[in-house]
Formats: structure tokens, sequence, C-alpha cells
């Protein structure tokens, strides 16, 4: 079989995920290795070209089945050069030249964008947002992520830095310090860690004879987590059913103003977070309808990813698709 690969590969700050994809967006193989970030970062590419060319070994494959590879990287990205601006956990120098040194590394032509972005790229694709050219992805994990898809294309902004949708201020005054240096992110509120945050405010707070499942949870192990949070507001807890009551509601709003912008087709909810399912989605899907303009409010739908963690290498494998000459 003559069919040629593309490769996919999603960088993070511990584990890098890497996958052969052919030319429909299928995966054929996907595996993954310890990012090493030590020494400035500088064996990251290294260890990538190394996995590949092993992982093509053991499926007895050639290295000319390989079209090109596609990076997702987290930080700002300029789309052109490849150069990564400023990476917070990868060791990395500012203007790191990432295209670059994977071309080297790995003989292969190479584009790269942010992670967010690829994320986005990989649900349009092959995901929520099938078929649709105007999208929103918005990731919810430890932090807030985002890209912007504007008539089938990663909208990249004058320095790589569009699609912070974590960073839209969500609290003016009064709100929580964010990683950015800022305060009152919506990263600060729609996060795991920012629904860890709120649940434990209200839970500290709480009378003393206020009972329930979350309660309990708090007590019995001194923290609690975003999942159980959601899984408690299942069962009708009160605490954590008001824990998202205030996340949808900043979350609803932010996406609103988002759609009022762009009135995308779909905005697709994805990372840790959105496998809380319904119970977020209904909520959110309610505070966006009450903000958002009445002709973006029939015109936009809101939907949970559907790819799950191989977002990322199937975003950047369309990249490289979408680049070729």
């Amino acid at each position: 079989m003559n069919e040629k690969w593309l490769v996919g590969v999603d960088l993070g700050g511990t584990t890098t995920k890497l996958a052969f994809i052919n030319y429909y967006g299928e995966i054929i193989h996907k595996w993954e290795i310890p990012t090493d970030n030590s020494d400035e970062g500088k064996n990251i590419t290294i260890n990538i070209a190394k996995s590949i060319d092993q992982t093509l070994e053991e499926l007895e494959q050639h290295k000319s089945k390989l079209i090109g590879i596609g990076m997702g990287a987290p930080g700002p990205v300029n789309y052109s050069t490849g150069v990564v601006y400023n990476t917070v956990n990868l060791g990395w120098r500012d203007n790191y030249p990432l295209k670059d040194l994977l071309e080297v590394e790995t003989g292969l032509p190479a584009w790269i964008d942010n992670d967010a972005n690829c994320a986005a790229l990989g649900e349009m694709w092959k995901g929520a947002g099938e078929g649709a050219k105007d999208l929103v992805c918005v990731t919810l994990g430890t932090g807030v992520g985002g890209g912007v898809i504007s008539n089938g294309n990663i909208v990249q902004g004058v320095s790589g830095a569009a699609g912070e949708i974590g960073h839209i201020t969500a609290v003016p005054v009064g709100g929580a310090p964010c990683n950015c240096g800022k305060t009152g992110c919506l990263e600060t509120i729609a996060s795991a860690t920012g629904i860890v945050r709120i649940a434990t405010e209200k839970l500290e707070s709480a009378n003393q004879t206020t009972t329930g499942e979350l309660v309990s949870l708090f007590n019995t192990n001194g923290k609690v987590s975003a999942k159980d949070v959601f899984d408690t507001a299942k069962n009708s807890d009160s605490i954590a059913i008001e824990t998202i009551e205030d996340v949808s509601h900043h979350l609803g709003l932010a996406l609103a103003n988002i759609a009022n912008t762009l009135n995308p087709e779909t905005i697709v909810i994805g990372g840790g977070v959105s496998k809380a399912g319904d119970i977020l989605l209904n909520k959110v899907k309610s505070n966006f309808e009450r903000f958002a303009f009445p002709r973006v409010k029939e015109s936009t739908s809101l939907a949970i990813a559907t790819l799950g963690n191989d977002a990322g290498v199937i975003g950047a494998a369309w990249l490289m698709k979408n680049n070729l000459k």
C-alpha cells in the first residue's frame, strides 16, 4: 500500500503525544513519550526524532512513508517562522526556533502552531466541529486555552497570541490572581483549578451545620477535586450546584461575548473539565443564550469536544496537510 502518512505531535509539559495519521485524518498509530525539559529543553526535538524513527522501524516502514510533521506547542507561536515566543514549563529560551530544529532533527518539513489552536483544528477536521469553517474551541483543563477558526483558518493575531480565551477578564475587581500576572481571568474560574478554588472557598465559609456529600468529602480528605464537584452536583449537592452555577455564568458570558464578535457556527468545549458533560454544558448554554445577541444565539451552537486527547495530534497533522505544496 502506497498511502503516505502525516506525523502529528502534541507537545505537553510532561508528556508528548505522537501519531501517524493518513491524509483523511484517520490515526494509523499513536504513542507517547516523556517530555525531557532538562538542559533548556534541547532534548525535546532530538527525542521526538528518535521516537519517530524507532516507531517506523517497529512498524516495518521506511521514512519515505512520511509527508511531514505538524506540532502543537504551548505558548504563542510565530506561525510563519515556527518560532515559539516564550514557554513557562519547557525550559526553552524566548524566541525558540522550534520549526528549524524539528526539521533538522527529523529530516521532514514541519509546521508549528499553538497547542490549543491545533486542538481546535482537530475538532474542525474530525471532531465536534466537523464541517464548520467558523469555529471557536475552548479547552478547560488545568488552565483555559482557546483557538479561533475563521473561514477554515486559525486566527493568529499580530503576535501569535489570538485565542487567549482563558485570559479574558471575567472579574474586573477583586478577582483571583492568574499565572499570567493579571487578576480575574476566566482561567481562574472555569479551569479545573478555578473550580476547586471556588468550591473550596464556599466549603470553608459554609455554616458548620451545613451538610452534604461535598462537605463530607472535604472534611474527610481536606480537599476536593473538580470531578468531586461535578459528581456530587449530579446527586443534587447544594454547594456543588452553586459552584457550577458560578462557573457557568462567567463561562457563558465570555463565550457569548466571543460569539457576538465572531458569530461562529460552533463553539466546542473540550479539555478534562468537559468530561462533566451535560451538567456543565446545559448551564453554560443557558447563560450563553441569556447574553448572546439574538441572531448569534440562533446561529451558534455549543457542543462538547469528541476527540479527547487525540484532538491535538489530529489538528497538528491537519496543519501539515494544509501547508503541503
